[in-house]
């Protein structure tokens, strides 16, 4: 398995992963979190009524993503301020930034004020800010309508920077791949001149007038003993030894039909010869 398919396999994975694990689901804490920060909102309404003797009352969880917010006395509400406070709370303790306020009469449970929060506040929908509520009797409801983590909200950053280094890290690839493959096509080009014949003992051919003439494996061994030694004899018993025996196996005249298959294929260049030096070995002969 190549570098470059171990590397999409693992960066297909990973950010399989991630996209599952970004899935919207209920926060850690997520209840304990949001009435803390509701009773902070209720304290700092009741001192902007300059009332700071009175308890603020426990926060009531009235459905799974609702909660309620009331007091034991009369209050004047501005709207501006209640945004700002309540979203100044909510990003303090890390929940939800998509959510409904409303501000219900007690006796009437008629909705005085509401307004929308989505990621930000100019993108929510959020009317009158610049009126007040007259003094009364008051209580907050704020539902919660997309809980995502703030664990997840980093995995998704993670996801938008991983996937620009995984195309980075192809391209990089690609170039030296690119670049090993120039090399090699020049370190062949550079390979065994053998009179009018280019011998390529990696890819086991060697050419001649841009034909390429394929060798066998012995062939090609023989060609490369007898090319790193021309116009030298070379003993038999060397040839023998470096092509055959040396891989386990037993030849009688083996060595015999491979330098006939050679003088065969080199015969296009006169001034190519095998020579047999009788009882000896071959000599690999270039004028």
């Amino acid at each position: 398995m190549t570098l470059k398919s171990i590397l999409l396999r693992v960066t297909s994975v990973f950010i399989l992963i991630l996209c599952l694990d970004c899935k919207p689901k209920p926060q850690k804490h997520f209840s304990e979190m949001v009435k803390v920060a509701l009773r902070n909102v209720g304290h700092q309404l009741l001192v902007s009524n300059e009332n700071v003797h009175e308890p603020v009352l426990p926060i009531q969880k009235i459905e799974a993503l609702k909660y309620k917010l009331s007091f034991t006395s009369n209050i004047e509400i501005k709207p501006s301020y209640l945004v700002k406070l309540i979203d100044e709370n909510f990003e303090k303790v890390a929940v939800s930034n998509h959510y409904i306020v409303e501000v219900l009469h007690c006796n009437s449970q008629e909705v005085s004020y509401s307004y929308i929060m989505k990621e930000k506040v100019e993108e929510g929908i959020i009317p009158c800010v610049g009126r007040r509520l007259q003094k009364d009797c008051y209580t907050i409801q704020v539902t919660f309508l997309n809980v995502v983590t703030t664990t997840n909200n980093s995995k998704q950053a993670m996801l938008y920077y991983l996937i620009p280094i995984c195309f980075m890290l192809l391209i990089v690839i690609y170039v030296v791949k690119k670049r090993r493959k120039q090399n090699t096509l020049h370190e062949e080009k550079e390979d065994v001149h053998i009179g009018d014949y280019l011998f390529y003992p990696e890819r086991n051919i060697i050419v001649y007038n841009d034909i390429e003439i394929s060798l066998s494996k012995k062939e090609c061994e023989l060609l490369q003993i007898l090319g790193s030694n021309k116009n030298q004899t070379v003993k038999r018993e060397e040839l023998t030894k470096r092509v055959w025996e040396d891989n386990g196996v037993i030849v009688g005249r083996s060595l015999d039909t491979y330098i006939s298959k050679l003088r065969k294929k080199l015969n296009q260049d006169p001034t190519i010869k095998i020579s047999n030096i009788h009882g000896v070995g071959y000599k690999l002969i270039v004028e």
